[in-house]
This record gives C-alpha cells, structure tokens and sequence, in this order.
C-alpha cells in the first residue's frame, strides 16, 4: 500500500461495502466503491477490470475512461 503522492487524487467520502450475495438485490457477492465522481469516469453498465496489489486492489480503466479520469484531474 503505497498511499498518497505524486498525481494521486483521493476520492474523499467514497465508500466500500461487501455486498453479500442474496442481500440488496445482489446476484453475487461482490465490493461496491461508491462515490459520486467514479460515474464521470466509469458510466453504469461499463465494463472494466480490478487487479489485486500489497494492501488493497486497482481498477483498470479502458481508453474512453482514461481520458475521462484525466479530464477530472485537469480540475
């Protein structure tokens, strides 16, 4: 887990859950990562993938969503 640093932007308020399969309408079980900025860079019903990494996990993100991510940061 490396923390914050250079080009690193936290998503203050964002929230994690496990959410149980069964329960909340979930099919599977599966983490939520909510926060209102995450839908200005991956739009509901896009696709992408997570990584595991020392501490924690990443998302990556295709090229419509990378560019998106950097127009936010240009903020």
């Amino acid at each position: 887990m490396s923390g914050p640093g250079e080009g690193k932007l936290e998503l203050k308020g964002a929230r994690v859950f496990i959410h149980q399969k069964g329960k909340s309408n979930a099919r599977i079980t599966h983490i939520d990562v909510e926060h209102p900025e995450i839908n200005n860079i991956i739009k509901p019903k896009e696709a992408t993938y997570a990584a595991g990494k020392e501490g924690g996990f990443f998302v990556g993100l295709k090229k419509e969503m990378i560019k998106r991510a950097e127009t936010l940061t240009k903020r």
